[in-house]
């Protein structure tokens, strides 16, 4: 559990898929990626997420990186080929097969920190997939283990186990749950555990200025949830709504890290400064917690967004 400002962590799924109801440029060329990621680390970052099911983002970081300190944070497979009655042997080859091509896309002898990506695979298979983690954490191969969560019940049950040692979730400035849910106070008893928040932008949403490009969910106006953000943004003097997100999610004393996803140098330069500027104090991030208005979780969650 962080005591300082959360630190800016290069999310690289747009750089192996397109992806981002936001993103208008696509996934970016090989040249462009490597180019990105580098300047990147040259410019001090030194956390990047990616997984093995974001396309080709694994290989292209790890070029990118390929002889330089960097800390990679990637998720397994989600194994979707195993079947529902697969054996034990089966399972774990899959979770096996699933690091080696980590490691060999990453270029690296050990994984930093291997998430999974589906949090159900904690008890999945009679936990078989998660023992065969905690061997291959034993063995070196691992050098952490963690969750990446969608709801907060996902993240109560990954806290409740001591061997998870960092926890991945959605938060942005709109999102409720985790407070209600009692997830905060679940991390702030935790020793130990590193928290990154993804979304912090709602994929995009809360930066645009563009109520079209958000889904069509009932009692939800998202002109007006957009005038709002902008006026908070101007009452704590921040340049823009993006501003305002990124100084919220950086100013919670549980988050460690916040995941941003790039696709272009625009976008980390811009980030970059904003990851300079002051967070937003614990008294003004109740304000702005009062201040906005209590929306659907369907809104909350993108993987109940209705398909347009």
């Amino acid at each position: 559990m962080g005591e300082f400002a959360a630190e800016l962590v290069f999310g690289t799924v747009q750089l192996g898929l397109d992806y981002g109801a936001a993103n208008k440029t696509g996934k970016p060329s090989r040249g462009a990626a490597l180019k990105l990621v580098r300047r990147a680390a040259d410019a001090g970052v030194t956390q990047f997420d990616t997984a093995r099911a974001y396309g080709d983002s694994e290989e292209r970081l790890g070029e990118a990186l390929d002889g330089r300190a960097a800390h990679t944070i990637t998720k397994l497979s989600p194994l979707t080929d195993l079947s529902a009655n697969a054996t034990r042997d089966e399972i774990r080859a899959a979770v096996d097969a699933s690091i080696a091509e980590s490691l060999f896309a990453l270029r690296r002898r050990r994984i930093d920190c291997l998430l999974l990506h589906r949090a159900t695979h904690m008890t999945a298979f009679d936990g078989a997939i998660w023992e065969r983690l905690l061997e291959r954490l034993h063995d070196g191969t691992v050098l952490a283990l963690g969750v990446s969560v969608q709801s907060p019940e996902e993240a109560l049950a990954a806290l409740a186990c001591r061997d998870v040692k960092h926890l991945q979730m959605p938060f942005n400035l709109l999102d409720w749950r985790w407070r209600k849910a009692g997830v905060v106070e679940a991390i702030q008893r935790r020793w130990g555990v590193t928290v990154h928040a993804r979304s912090v932008f709602l994929q995009g949403l809360l930066a645009a200025n563009d109520p079209a490009i958000w889904p069509r969910i009932e009692n939800v106006d998202a002109a007006a949830v957009l005038k709002l953000v902008a006026g908070l943004a101007e009452e704590f003097g921040r340049e823009s709504a993006a501003d305002l997100c990124l100084a919220y999610a950086r100013g919670q004393s549980f988050i460690d890290g916040v995941v941003i996803g790039l696709e272009n140098e625009e976008q980390l330069d811009a980030n970059l400064r904003l990851a300079l500027k002051r967070p937003l104090g614990e008294a003004e991030c109740i304000e702005v917690e009062k201040r906005v208005p209590r929306l659907p979780e369907r809104l909350l969650n993108p993987a109940q967004w209705p398909k347009s």
